[in-house]
Parts: C-alpha cells; structure tokens; sequence
C-alpha cells in the first residue's frame, strides 16, 4: 500500500508539471532550468530531469543527509512519466492567458496531490527537498529562504540557457506552497510526523538484513 502511494504520487507529480508547462505561462523554477540544459545537450526534458535528479543525489549524500527509496524513485520516475505524458499528448497546449493561468493553477494543486502521495509513503525526501535540507543545515537560514534561493538560482541559469520563463514562473514559485498548504489542510496531513526510512531500512523490511 506504501508502495503505491510513492508510485502514484510520483505520477500525479509528473502530470502536474506537464499541465504548468502546457499553461504556456512559461515553466515553473526547476523545469526552466531542465528545459535550458536540454537545449544545450539534446535530451528530453525528462531525461534531463533524472540526470539533475542524480547529481544531487550524490552531492546530498556527500553533504550528509542520507537517502531512501523514495529519494531514488523520486529521481528516476519523475522524468520518465513526465516524458510519457508528454509523448501521448495527455495534456493539449492552452491559448489564452485565462485558461493558461488555470491550467497552472491545477497543474500546482496535482503537484500538491502528488506531494501528500509521496510524502505520505515514508520511503525518503526527494532529491531537491534534500539539496534544501542541506542548505538550511549548512547555513542556518529559513527553510522557506532556502527553497527561494535554491530555486530563483535555477530559474537564473535556466533562463541563460534558453529556458521559457514567464509569468507562469512566478505563479509557480510563489503559488506551490499556498497549493501545498492549502492541500495538506484540507487532507489533514502533518509532513512533520512523518518519518522516513532510508534506504537501508527499507532494504532490511524487505529481507535484506545486513549480515
């Protein structure tokens, strides 16, 4: 049941950001800069969201915090549904500033959805909530100074690289946490209690006891 819950969060997350960035608002933070760094290199943007996905992966790990299943799942699932979504067509493209802006408006909330999921399961924070983890740690600023500048540096490089950024950019920076909030009141879900298992300890769940 876990399980499902990681899955099927990972999704909802995937398709909520294909319904922002087919807002045609411009992208949210983290997706400007994936998009940028595909017009560089060539691969899909979900592609290039997993291989984001690993780098920072490493660099949490370095830094300390440790990893679980869900960081790992996180990674690889994220893109490889958004590539699908994207392949079939699920989401059409939105003409308008009035139906872009609620496409985006959803396409937050089914982040937020996909979040509560995710969350929810317990298998580990994925790898850009750990890379602000670290950063608050490290620095010892508010976990919401954090976050914006984690993401106003990804915005930043993506944009010199060509990513799309627009009004929809600061919708999204600014408008997923209200959607966050706003979800995880409504399902009365406290992100504090939950505990996360690492890696090891799912594996040891599992069968795989270290011997």
């Amino acid at each position: 049941m876990r399980f499902s819950s990681l899955i099927f969060g990972l999704f909802l997350f995937s398709l909520g950001i294909a319904m922002t960035m087919k807002a045609n608002l411009g992208f949210a933070p983290w997706d400007v800069f994936h998009q940028g760094i595909s017009n560089i290199i060539g691969l899909s943007i979900g592609n290039v969201s997993i291989l984001i996905g690993l780098f920072i992966c490493v660099g949490v790990a370095l830094a300390g915090e440790k990893l679980g299943m869900g960081t790992i799942l996180n990674m690889l699932l994220i893109g490889f549904f958004l590539d699908r979504v994207l392949e079939l067509g699920l989401i059409p493209p939105m003409d308008g500033f009035f139906y872009g802006l609620l496409m985006m408006i959803a396409g937050l909330f089914v982040i937020s959805l996909g979040t509560y999921f995710y969350m929810g399961s317990g298998f580990g924070a994925g790898p850009r909530d750990g890379l602000m983890v670290v950063l608050e740690r490290k620095t010892g600023l508010q976990v919401g100074l954090c976050r914006a500048i984690i993401e106003s540096l990804a915005v930043l490089l993506g944009w010199l690289m060509g990513g799309p950024v627009g009004l929809g950019t600061v919708i999204a920076a600014f408008g997923i946490g209200l959607c966050v909030q706003v979800t995880f009141s409504l399902l009365k879900f406290q992100a504090t209690e939950i505990r996360h298992e690492t890696f090891r300890e799912t594996l040891e769940k599992l069968g795989f006891k270290k011997k």
